[in-house]
């Protein structure tokens, strides 16, 4: 796997800003007086990205039958779920403060709260804070005091790393930032047995390598968004070409270490034989995409977003095997 020049950051930032500065003035200011109790209500829950909470639950409670070789403490998955809702929701709410100049310019994001004025800039910063607080503190008392701190580590990570270090400055950031998505596998482990051990390790991994080969198609099919606003994202400043011989790196190590489970004793024949059957999946998708663009194929029929919405399958059913597997040993 490669590392990849980037572009100097500040350009599309700093056109951002002023794009920002004009739409102050006529966007904001129109919807301020005219914020219905509900539209708000929905403004804030929008704020925390449900849709993506939901991919990283699916990779924590699936964990915790894993690490109890069994069914969990019903009541220590609903705590664990909540407390990961409020720490990943205070999260992209931060996230969307910081990135509320470039969200404005951007078509994908165009319509978050914070862009249109729903929420206000302060208001988004508070509730984004507070959800980290309190997430903490729900963690530490209701679950233990490691996955509160895990919990903590992976928010900041996500918004000081990522947010406001890598994002803007270099085509790794989603290589690196993606480690905030890989703690909710570790969460998962640490709320059940209050340690860690190698099989959350693999599975962390496992996110690790799967989070630029899931991201990295979608970043294709939006990079003229990235480029307007001077965001590095790696199909914005190299070729189809080189993205998907990146993806098809990062697909094989991804596959790899999934089967690593199940020779080191934590998982039986239903998890390896969903792990070869989706993985060998994946790696046709992948290769087929790489062909694609090794051809020149560009546009519609470069077809980018089926190995995205098929990375989403993949890791689902994964995962659903992660916790079935137990059952069946």
């Amino acid at each position: 796997m490669t590392a990849v020049e980037s572009r100097p950051p500040g350009g599309g930032t700093a056109h951002a800003l002023k794009a920002m500065g004009e739409l102050g003035a006529n966007s904001t200011s129109s919807i301020r007086g005219q914020r219905p109790f509900g539209a708000r209500v929905k403004a804030f829950v929008a704020l925390t990205k449900p849709r993506i909470i939901e991919l990283l639950l699916i990779t924590t409670v699936p964990v915790m039958f894993l690490a109890e070789q069994g069914v969990p403490d019903l009541w220590l998955v609903l705590a664990t779920c909540i407390g990961g809702y409020l720490s990943a929701g205070g999260a992209n709410a931060l996230n969307m403060y910081i990135d509320r100049d470039i969200d404005a310019l951007m078509e994908r994001t165009s319509q978050r709260p914070l862009v249109t004025g729903m929420v206000t800039p302060r208001e988004g910063l508070v509730f984004g804070i507070t959800l980290a607080v309190v997430s903490t503190a729900w963690f530490g008392v209701l679950v233990n005091w490691l996955s509160a701190w895990l919990s903590l580590g992976a928010l900041l990570f996500y918004v000081v790393v990522y947010t406001m270090i890598l994002k803007r400055r270099t085509a790794q950031n989603i290589v690196w930032g993606g480690i905030a998505g890989c703690m909710p596998v570790l969460i998962g482990w640490s709320a059940v047995t209050d340690s860690m051990s190698w099989a959350a390790m693999i599975l962390f991994l496992v996110i690790f390598f799967w989070t630029p080969p899931h991201y990295w198609p979608l970043s294709m099919k939006v990079k003229d968004d990235y480029a307007r606003v001077g965001v590095p994202m790696l199909p914005v400043i190299a070729s189809n070409r080189v993205v998907a011989r990146q993806i098809v790196l990062y697909s094989w190590v991804m596959v790899a270490v999934s089967l690593l489970l199940t020779p080191l004793g934590y998982t039986g024949w239903f998890y390896t034989t969903v792990a070869l059957v989706t993985g060998g999946w994946w790696l046709w998708e992948a290769h087929a995409l790489q062909n694609r663009a090794k051809s020149g194929v560009t546009g519609a029929k470069l077809k980018e977003m089926r190995l995205f919405h098929w990375s989403i399958t993949y890791v689902s059913l994964l995962f659903v095997a992660v916790a079935v597997d137990p059952f069946l040993r």
